[in-house]
């Protein structure tokens, strides 16, 4: 990567960071995004959707076409550590790391501008990644430019400094909100017979969790973990009579988390039938699983081997979730982590921040795959 594109990449990392918006409010960051693409190069087209946009690079037509994706919203977080880019947002920063992946698909569109490519290169600007509904507003995308094949990567901490992490076939799990609302009858806590109190149904869903889980009943990993439970109110006269029990659940397979879900629900209605209780079910933050199609991470795995860059080859998928999946369901692609080293802080937490040295790598990383 050329010297002056890597330091106008780590320049636009901090200003991303200076300005953290979270999901589905990234107004500024787009624009900025975009201008900083109109600003540094001429032979992209931008094309703005709205909630995101992204950079077309036209090397003619019957050529392959390649993309590229970069997510770019922040987390409900306050910075707390001293940098001289620290978000200037209160409540709001950069603490998974989109803004360096943003730099570094908009430092890998200076490379591609000024050297050419044999392909047609797409970059795609994402919002709203960490709420899980930002990879479904841009999926048309795929099929309205016949998208060959989509790849992005993701930082990540406790993985040797730069290296490369791939596994074939299921790379994040699938997984959602659940919430379970109950409603029965309010009573006076000394005659609690008279109304309908929902503790008894909450507490045989928990107790009812490792029957659903089990690894015998399983062929992946599933996981269901309890998040909140709020029943009833602060007054020791009133017997409780409705609540909300919240639930993450999780899965190596979307027919396993599809089963779990249906399993949680029929014992819920079971519960609300037993008890004379109202029963209704609302989900957020839903996440598909990201599949690798093993094509494209053999690619990822060539050209990590070609720059010398540390190649670790995963045995087991990552617990969290990424809306990736949305774009693998579509066409071919693969997604890698790239490691921040063993001992960086790691996303999500106060004491984290991108290591801007990763938008080399990762724009080389990028740069390979398009000239395979």
């Amino acid at each position: 990567m050329k010297n002056r594109n890597f330091e106008l990449a780590k320049k636009l990392r901090h200003e991303l960071h200076q300005h953290p918006e979270i999901s589905n409010e990234e107004v500024w960051t787009k624009q900025h995004l975009i201008d900083f693409l109109k600003t540094h190069t001429t032979n992209f087209e931008i094309v703005d959707k709205g909630n995101w946009f992204y950079a077309i690079y036209r090397a003619g037509d019957n050529k392959p076409n390649i993309a590229f994706r970069a997510d770019f919203d922040a987390l409900p977080m306050d910075e707390v550590i001293d940098l001289p880019w620290a978000s200037k947002i209160p409540g709001k920063a950069h603490k998974c790391g989109h803004d360096g992946h943003s730099a570094t698909l908009a430092g890998f569109a200076l490379e591609i501008d000024q050297n050419g490519s044999d392909k047609n290169v797409f970059c795609l600007f994402q919002p709203a990644e960490e709420t899980g509904d930002g990879a479904i507003q841009c999926v048309d995308f795929i099929k309205e430019h016949n998208i060959d094949e989509i790849f992005a990567y993701h930082n990540m901490s406790d993985f040797p400094y730069k290296a490369v992490g791939i596994l074939d076939g299921t790379m994040l799990c699938a997984s959602k909100g659940m919430t379970i609302h109950f409603e029965g009858a309010p009573a006076h806590a000394s005659q609690p017979e008279t109304g309908i109190n929902p503790s008894l149904a909450f507490s045989n869903i928990v107790r009812e969790i490792p029957e659903f889980i089990s690894p015998k009943k399983n062929k992946g990993l599933v996981l269901c973990t309890v998040v909140q439970i709020d029943v009833g109110e602060k007054a020791f006269g009133i017997a409780a009579s409705k609540g909300d029990i919240r639930m993450t659940i999780r899965a190596l397979y979307e027919e396993e988390l599809d089963r779990l879900q249906v399993n949680l629900e029929n014992f819920a209605k079971a519960q609300a039938e037993e008890y004379g209780l109202k029963v209704s079910f609302h989900y957020n933050d839903e996440f598909p699983e990201t599949v690798n199609h093993k094509e494209s991470a053999d690619k990822i795995r060539l050209v990590a081997k070609d720059k010398g860059m540390e190649l670790l080859e995963l045995q087991e998928a990552f617990r969290g979730s990424e809306d990736f999946g949305h774009f693998t369901k579509l066409t071919k692609g693969a997604y890698c982590f790239i490691g921040n080293g063993e001992n960086h802080p790691h996303v999500h937490t106060h004491a984290y921040d991108f290591r801007d040295e990763l938008i080399e790598s990762g724009v080389e990383l990028f740069k390979g795959l398009t000239e395979l």
